[in-house]
């Protein structure tokens, strides 16, 4: 005799849930080890060019800019940076560190939490359909939706406590 267990498909409001949570906790602790950091460290380059400062620049601006992006989605629009496309993202990653990065380390950790929670606010109010919704928007003949940006900010931020976690324990 067999059991049969149905597979249970996520529901939207799960897989947003999921997501969402995922993203604020990656990032929290992202936080929590450059916290940890000895204040000598802040300005140390540890990942090819960039120090935890052009890190924490980083990763504000792309909370900017997939604010934008997730509105231009909404709008059936190709966000803008995907015009800044080129290898791993290095021109626009220099401009977001250019323009995102602070002189003051705690003035930094504040934009890097304002930022992200701008954007975790935005995407609070939108029904749960809506990060996988098709719009239309291609790039490149690939489907672009506010579900695969997010996705790909939540990997970009796990590789990146990786190797902050790997940068305080070479310290």
């Amino acid at each position: 005799m067999f059991i049969i267990i149905p597979i249970m498909k996520r529901t939207d409001s799960a897989f947003k849930d999921e997501l969402l949570f995922g993203l604020k906790a990656v990032r929290e602790s992202i936080l929590a080890e450059v916290l940890a950091l000895p204040v000598e460290a802040h300005d140390r380059v540890f990942l090819g060019t960039w120090s935890v400062m052009d890190l924490l620049a980083h990763l504000a601006g792309w909370d900017v800019t997939n604010l934008q992006a997730a509105k231009d989605i909404l709008d059936g629009l190709l966000p803008e940076f995907y015009d800044h496309r080129d290898s791993d993202w290095r021109t626009y990653n220099a401009m977001l560190v250019a323009k995102y990065k602070r002189s003051d380390f705690r003035e930094q950790v504040e934009l890097v939490r304002d930022a992200q929670g701008q954007l975790l606010d935005f995407l609070q109010t939108l029904p749960a359909e809506d990060f996988k919704r098709d719009t239309s928007v291609r790039f490149k003949g690939i489907k672009v939706t506010i579900a695969r940006l997010l996705q790909s900010e939540l990997e970009d931020e796990e590789t990146h406590f990786e190797q902050v976690l790997a940068f305080r324990k070479d310290l």
